[in-house]
C-alpha cells in the first residue's frame, strides 16, 4: 500500500511539531478522541452491536474516527482500534463484559503457554485493522495526518497474564520475580509482533505511530528498564522511519513514567507523551533538546467551566514556553462523561493561545 494513492496532506502541523520544526500554532489531538463521550459515537456503536464490531468493520471504524474531526479543529486523527487486538490475534479470545472491560478466554501463565503462542501474520490475522487504516487515510482526504498505535509489550502482557484488567498486576509480577526468563520470552515475542504490526500500519497509511505503555509506571526503576523500556527501545529501533518520502515519527507514552524521562528520551522515539502529574516545563528543561513532548492537561479539567478550561490550557502552554516541539494533548484519554462542547473549548483555546 503506497502513500501516493492518498491525497496530499494539507495540515502537517502535527508532524512538524513531532520533528521539532516551526509551526504556526501548537497542534492538538486527544487520546480517545473517538469515543463514548460523543453521542454520535454511541449511536454508531449501538448500530454495530458492540465495540469489536466497530473495530472489525472498516467503514464503521472510519466513521467513528472522523466523528471528532467534524466537531473539533483537531490536528490529527487516530485509528479507531484497541491495544488488545494483538493478544486476540494470538488466539486468547478477547471479549468484553459490560461494565467490566476487556477479558480473555485464555491466559498466559507458564513457559508452555508462551511457547504455544503463535506469531500472527499481521497483514492477514489483523487485516481488519489494516483495512481500517487505509479506509480512514483515504477518507481523511489529506485534512490531517493519521496516527497508528499499539500497546507496549509490558502493557499487553498485563492483560494476557491477568486475563483482563487488574489493579495490582499480582499474577504478572509474580511471574516477573519467580520466572523472569518466561516473562522475557513473552515480552520478546510481543515486541516482534508490535514492530510488525506498527510497520504494517505505516505501509497501509499511518503517518505517525504511538506506543501506549499504560501500566509501565507500576514498575520499580530497574524493572521498568528491564521489562518495559528495553522492549519499547527494540520496537522503535525496528520501525519504518520513512515512508513514501516523508519521515514517520514515533511517540512513546508511559503513564506515571516521568521519573525515567531521561531514559525514555534516549529510546529513539521522536516524542515522549506525558501524563498530567508532571510540569511540562521541567521535563522540557531536562530532555527538550532530544525529543518533542506531548501532553499534558489533566483530562478532568474538561469537567470545568469555560474559564477554568481556558486557564488550564494557558497554564500548560506557558509551562512549555516559546519554541517548537510541543504537541498538546490530555495527559490520558478523555473521560467518557465529559460534555462534548467542553472539548471544543479546549481545542480552540490551544490554537488561540499558541498562535505565533
Amino acid at each position: 500500500m503506497s502513500e501516493n494513492i492518498f491525497p496530499e496532506l494539507k495540515n502537517d502541523r502535527f508532524l512538524r511539531a513531532l520533528d521539532r520544526q516551526p509551526v504556526d500554532m501548537t497542534p492538538v489531538w486527544m487520546m480517545r478522541q473517538a469515543g463514548r463521550y460523543l453521542p454520535e459515537y454511541r449511536a454508531t456503536r449501538a448500530k454495530a452491536g458492540d465495540f469489536m464490531s466497530v473495530c472489525k468493520n472498516a467503514e464503521l471504524a472510519c466513521e467513528v474516527t472522523l466523528q471528532p474531526l467534524e466537531r473539533y479543529d483537531l490536528d490529527a486523527a487516530i485509528l479507531f482500534s484497541d491495544i488488545l487486538t494483538i493478544p486476540d490475534a494470538m488466539g486468547l479470545g478477547l471479549y468484553f463484559e459490560t461494565g467490566e472491560g476487556p477479558k480473555f478466554k485464555k491466559t498466559v501463565r507458564t513457559e508452555a503457554d508462551v511457547l504455544a503462542l503463535p506469531q500472527p501474520d499481521v497483514a492477514v490475522d489483523l487485516d481488519y485493522v489494516m483495512n481500517a487504516v487505509t479506509t480512514i487515510r483515504s477518507a481523511l482526504g489529506g485534512r490531517v495526518p493519521l496516527i497508528g498505535f499499539s500497546g507496549s509489550p509490558w502493557t499487553l502482557a498485563t492483560y494476557m497474564v491477568e486475563g483482563g484488567s487488574s489493579k495490582d498486576f499480582r499474577t504478572l509480577k509474580k511471574m516477573l520475580y519467580q520466572q523472569p526468563d518466561v516473562l522475557h520470552l513473552l515480552l520478546d515475542k510481543l515486541a516482534e509482533c508490535v514492530t510488525n504490526y506498527l510497520n504494517e500500519q505505516i505501509r497501509c497509511g499511518a503517518q505517525a505511530v504511538q506506543i501506549f505503555d499504560t501500566w509501565g509506571g507500576s514498575l520499580s526503576t530497574p524493572a521498568y528498564e528491564a521489562f518495559s523500556l528495553q522492549y519499547m527501545r527494540k520496537i522503535v529501533g525496528g520501525l519504518i522511519k520513512e515512508h513514501d518520502g516523508r519521515k514517520v515519527p514515533s511517540i512513546v507514552f508511559t503513564k506515571n513514567g516521568a521519573q525515567w524521562i531521561e531514559q525514555i528520551a534516549d529510546c529513539g522515539a521522536d516524542c515522549v507523551g506525558l501524563d498530567w502529574t508532571v510540569e511540562i516545563g521541567d521535563i522540557r528543561q531536562r530532555v527538550g533538546d532530544k525529543v518533542a513532548l506531548q501532553g499534558n492537561m489533566d483530562p478532568s479539567a474538561l469537567y470545568g467551566s469555560e474559564t477554568a478550561i481556558r486557564a488550564e490550557v494557558k497554564r500548560v502552554l506557558d509551562g512549555f514556553g516559546d519554541g517548537d516541539g510541543h504537541v498538546f494533548n490530555l495527559g490520558h484519554g478523555i473521560h467518557l462523561d465529559v460534555p462534548p462542547e467542553n472539548a471544543k473549548i479546549f481545542v480552540d483555546a490551544v490554537h488561540e493561545f499558541s498562535a505565533r
